[in-house]
């Protein structure tokens, strides 16, 4: 970090000085003002952006462009005091002065090339490639050699100095090497190669690489072109002005590539900021570039106040431009911001309008869709497992093809569902646009969880009224059955036994009464008593109160009609809990064996009873025909069973491997429990 920022200072330093000098000479001290088109239209917009491309980034390319453009400035520099100094071709000091400009030349076209040559990622892709943005750097080493293998000094080509100026410091046995010295010095075999470099990668790359080098190619192309007829063509206006607006879109190139490919390593999160912000910055000194030069281009035609009050009108004429091509960046670089800002100041009153997740998904598609200027937005809700509902349950647009973009919906650490947007109607989705979707995201995950759970609620709601139904139902058929039994059986035996008794008072005035009618009154008496100890066990048997559930269990299956084993340790036979485990257990067990001995045609069963962690486990199993676990249990005996076990705030789970049996697993909690030991 310490390293580039020293890069930084030193390169500004230099090319800072360098542009004030030519800018105080060219603009107060020489008389007329045309000499300064190319340092404000050349120079300083590449100057600008490559000292805040360094500030931004340490890539090799982002050095390139800050050399090439530090070259620049001191070639300026150079030429400016050249063009003051005509005598100073004579001093002992010109020729390390001259060289000075050479290399500011020189290290400006190889920093200009090998960022050419290499974007936008500063390394290209093959060796000889690499090897051969080595060798562009070649001129910079070269350049200095012309003092001792050239006769003449070597000038810059735009100096009106005469090339026959004689070299002092010119080794004689070295002059067989001055034409190969001249030739490299002036760049344009390395130019050449450098761009044969960047079109060997625009024309046989792969297709990633051909398609971040496109752009850029044509600009290079252009520049090319324009810079070599403006040096070999007759001064022509619209040669320069070419000039001019070729180097002017290489910044636009890279910020292009800065934005779409990452150009100079700068990070995905951070090239809308950085890409806007170098726009922004541009457009600053383009506006004042605009609004200053014509006044300063017709400094000897103008006085001071018609050149003031031409940059001021300038100035106000361009602001609407201005303002128009910052507008067109941020919307380039982040989208639609008013679009986007109503998508979140509407999301929320859409979505509380909705209480069912299909309409809640349904308004959110279309949201993200207006938002993001969306050809189409899907969105699917979790499945089970890890996947998602194989159809969407928003839907805003035709839902076709692939996604452009995607976020999960997410709450916490539990996965809700995702958004598929479609491509965008207006070109790509930019940074801006996908953290945007990551917030809408992340705002409707609440919402959806909670409608969610309001329709779990609901479900739950339902099955508990339904269940509540059903209990109620089976108590008044219970009570239905032991008026049932109680009218047609024992109340029957009682009026018998009560008129028998009559008849026997009657019997016994008249003399008439024997012991054996007697007798026969007594077995009446004891049959009714069994028929209500019968009827009071199907209510609540004894066993169970006095001696606990696995004893009662034993009892009550001692006449199974099919072999029926029953599973519980020692200590859980001693145990005792609270009546209504108890109670429940107990016709749980009868009600699965009940249903057992009716539908499963098996061969044996079982029923085990486990303790563990403040539960009581209960599994009934049987070897025989199974049952669809599918079908829902709305009546009979699972129905029954189920909302017994809900009372108690338990679990019910039945597994019926057809043809293999079926397992009735039950979980009651014991928090409640009273335990006794009997």
């Amino acid at each position: 970090m310490l390293r580039r920022w020293g890069l930084v200072g030193a390169l500004a330093l230099i090319g800072a000085a360098a542009l004030l000098y030519v800018v105080i000479i060219r603009g107060f001290v020489e008389s007329g003002g045309h000499g300064l088109s190319w340092p404000l239209l050349g120079v300083l917009p590449m100057f600008v952006f490559g000292m805040w491309l360094l500030t931004v980034s340490s890539s090799r390319s982002a050095i390139f462009v800050a050399a090439a453009v530090t070259g620049m400035a001191v070639g300026s520099a150079y030429e400016t005091f050249a063009s003051q100094n005509n005598g100073f071709t004579g001093e002992p000091w010109f020729p390390v002065v001259n060289l000075i400009g050479l290399m500011g030349d020189a290290v400006a076209g190889a920093g200009l090339v090998s960022m050419f040559a290499t974007f936008p990622t500063g390394v290209p892709e093959r060796r000889w490639q690499r090897i051969s943005v080595g060798l562009l750097w070649v001129p910079v080493a070269v350049t200095p050699l012309s003092l001792l293998t050239n006769p003449h000094i070597l000038v810059p080509q735009f100096l009106e100095i005469s090339d026959a100026i004689p070299n002092p410091i010119a080794v004689p046995w070295l002059g067989w090497a001055a034409p190969a010295v001249y030739w490299v010095a002036f760049q344009w075999p390395s130019v050449f190669f450098g761009v044969g470099v960047l079109l060997s990668r625009a024309v046989f790359g792969d297709e990633g690489v051909r398609a971040r080098t496109r752009i850029m190619t044509w600009v290079v192309i252009a520049t090319v072109l324009s810079y070599g007829m403006f040096l070999y063509w007759p001064s022509n206006p619209f040669i320069t002005a070419a000039v001019f607006i070729s180097l002017i879109t290489i910044p636009i190139a890279a910020i292009h590539g800065i934005l779409r490919y990452g150009a100079f390593d700068i990070a995905a999160g951070d090239r809308g900021r950085l890409a806007a912000r170098s726009s922004s910055l541009l457009i600053v000194v383009l506006y004042g570039i605009a609004a200053a030069t014509p006044a300063v281009l017709l400094a000897d035609t103008l006085s001071p106040v018609g050149a003031v009050l031409l940059t001021i009108v300038l100035a106000v004429c361009l602001l609407p431009v201005r303002g128009l091509l910052q507008r067109w960046i941020q919307r380039s670089v982040f989208g639609d911001r008013d679009r986007q800002l109503m998508l979140l100041s509407e999301l929320g009153s859409r979505l509380e309008q909705s209480v069912e997740p299909g309409d809640l998904l349904t308004r959110l598609a279309a949201a993200v869709r207006d938002g993001l200027d969306a050809t189409w937005v899907r969105i699917f809700l979790a499945g089970p497992g890890s996947g998602f509902e194989p159809e969407p349950t928003g839907l805003a647009g035709s839902g076709q093809g692939a996604a452009a973009a995607s976020c999960e919906l997410k709450r916490a650490d539990e996965k809700l569902g995702r958004i598929d947007v479609g491509p965008r109607r207006g070109g790509n989705y930019s940074e801006a646009e996908r953290v945007l979707l990551n917030t809408v995201a992340s705002q409707a995950a609440a919402f959806v969880a909670n409608v969610r759970l309001s329709a779990q609620l609901a479900r739950q709601l339902d099955d508990l009224t339904a269940s509540r139904e059903r209990l109620l139902a089976a108590q008044d058929g219970e009570r239905k059955r032991l008026e049932r039994d109680l009218h047609d059986g024992i109340q029957q035996n009682v009026v018998a036994q009560i008129a028998g008794l009559r008849l026997a008072r009657n019997r016994l005035m008249r003399g008439e009464l024997t012991a054996g009618e007697l007798v026969s009154l007594q077995d009446q008496a004891r049959e009714t008593l069994t028929d209500l100890r019968e009827l009071a066990h199907g209510i609540h048997p004894p066993v169970l109160s006095d001696n606990g559930l696995v004893a009662a269990i034993e009892s009550s299956v001692a006449r199974f009609p099919i072999p029926l084993a029953v599973d519980a340790d020692a200590g859980l036979r001693a145990e005792r809990f609270a009546e209504e485990v108890e109670t429940t257990a107990y016709y749980v067990v009868r009600e699965a064996l009940a249903n057992t001995a009716k539908h499963a045609n098996a061969a044996r069963a079982s029923v085990g009873l486990v303790r563990k962690d403040g539960h009581l486990t209960i599994a009934i199993k049987d070897d025989g025909c199974g049952i669809d676990v599918l079908l829902p249990a709305t009546h009979g005996g699972l129905a029954n069973i189920r909302d017994r076990v809900a009372a108690l705030r338990g679990t019910v789970d039945v597994t019926g491997n057809q043809p293999s049996g079926t397992t009735v697993l039950v979980d009651l909690p014991l928090e409640r429990e009273g335990l006794r030991h009997g």
